[in-house]
């Protein structure tokens, strides 16, 4: 839901990751303010032929936004969506139709055509081909590739860059870069339940329907859709990463399967389809787990992930699904009575039973619950005693 009216508040903070790849492209909005690092300012990194990626959203700490980490940061690791030269990532201020259509371009995986020479030289048919070659030279590229992937309607005859975009332009945006074009006209006719569904055009009705049915975008709780509604960056975040997870096409930079046992060091096997393979970890990787950052240490074997790689090494990982919670191992142990230690508190603390082994006298120590029942007298000097309990934790006592 473009909403989220219901956030996750992610429980850690925004660490700064650096990975190799390309900066942003965003240019910008026209107003001179939170320039974006790219093409349209020239000013790259270069380090052995590639360009760094910083990742350091100073204003997605705290606050209503926060949410958001988990999408930028994957997008950011696939050179999707990446924020401004003053560290900060600008959540909250309206995505313009240029940067959406960057965006989605990207996210098809076709940065390099859009990048390339040829892409650039393309002579736009545009109304405002001339504003964009001027004011946005790095994006006639991608307005052109955009073209030759039907992301324009035919009626467009200008692409309107600084204009923003609006729930509904970036819907139909987004189901053309699934190539869904044709299951969306299939659709005209759905009846969409939203309230203000008559604030939809006949001809975007089939879009929205397809929407929907993805999952890659919902109604508002008072059930609206609110089409005119303008997007903001955050929230482009989040129609982006459900859009690329169902994009046709396999995205070599990502690894899904099961971990198999605990990190190794900076290593995590992952199963899937009877296949184990090993997969390094940054040290600055952004893992996620029931909505929160986690370490690296708290993935479970179990768990379910989606893995986004960048040079073969984990830049992002995300568990899908958690490993089912395993109930606690249950203990029955007898033995002779040795002896106890007691709490501050004046409580059994632990408790120690000889027991014999292949014809050896071996003694076993074992903490015990402060709530612990007993049956029978303790100390229990060369008494039999059974003890049983929970995750080694001695929970009943019988003297025998």
């Amino acid at each position: 839901m473009i909403q989220l009216a219901k956030k996750t508040m992610l429980t850690a903070v925004a660490a700064a990751m650096v990975i190799g790849g390309a900066s942003s492209a965003y240019a910008d909005n026209g107003n001179g303010k939170g320039k974006a690092k790219g093409h349209d300012d020239d000013k790259k990194v270069e380090v052995k032929g590639e360009v760094k990626i910083v990742i350091d959203f100073k204003d997605l700490i705290g606050g209503d936004v926060e949410w958001a980490q988990r999408y930028i940061a994957s997008l950011a690791a696939k050179r999707v969506f990446e924020g401004y030269e003053d560290g900060s990532f600008q959540p909250r201020k309206p995505i313009t139709r240029i940067e959406a259509i960057t965006a989605a371009v990207r996210l098809m995986g076709l940065r390099a055509q859009a990048e390339s020479q040829a892409e650039m030289s393309t002579k736009l048919n545009f109304k405002d081909a001339d504003q964009i070659k001027a004011k946005y030279p790095w994006a006639v590229g991608y307005v052109a590739v955009a073209v030759e992937n039907d992301l324009f309607l035919e009626t467009d005859d200008a692409v309107q860059p600084e204009k923003p975009a609006d729930r509904l332009w970036a819907t139909m945006l987004l189901v053309k870069a699934m190539k869904l074009e044709s299951e969306a006209k299939a659709k005209m006719n759905t009846q969409l339940t939203f309230r203000d569904a008559k604030e939809i055009p006949a001809g975007a009705v089939g879009y929205v329907a397809v929407a929907v049915e993805k999952k890659l975008i919902d109604g508002y709780e008072d059930n609206t859709f609110r089409p005119s509604k303008v997007v903001t960056r955050a929230e482009l975040a989040a129609l982006l990463e459900r859009t690329g997870d169902q994009l046709p096409g396999q995205d070599q930079t990502v690894v899904t399967g099961k971990l198999t046992a605990a990190a190794n060091g900076n290593v995590i096997l992952v199963e899937k389809a009877g296949q184990t393979k090993a997969v390094v970890v940054d040290g600055g990787a952004f893992i996620y787990r029931s909505g929160a950052r986690v370490a690296l240490a708290d993935l479970r074997a179990g768990d379910e992930l989606r893995i986004r790689t960048h040079n073969n090494v984990a830049i992002y990982i995300e568990v899908t699904t958690p490993a089912p919670v395993q109930p606690a191992p249950n203990f029955t142990v007898i033995g002779v009575y040795n002896n106890m230690t007691l709490t501050s508190e004046g409580k059994i603390g632990t408790i120690t039973i000889n027991q014999t082994v292949n014809g050896n006298v071996q003694s076993t120590i074992y903490s015990v619950s402060p709530t612990v029942a007993i049956t029978g007298t303790l100390p229990a000097t060369n008494r039999l005693v059974e003890l049983k309990g929970t995750n080694a934790i001695v929970t009943h006592i019988e003297v025998k």
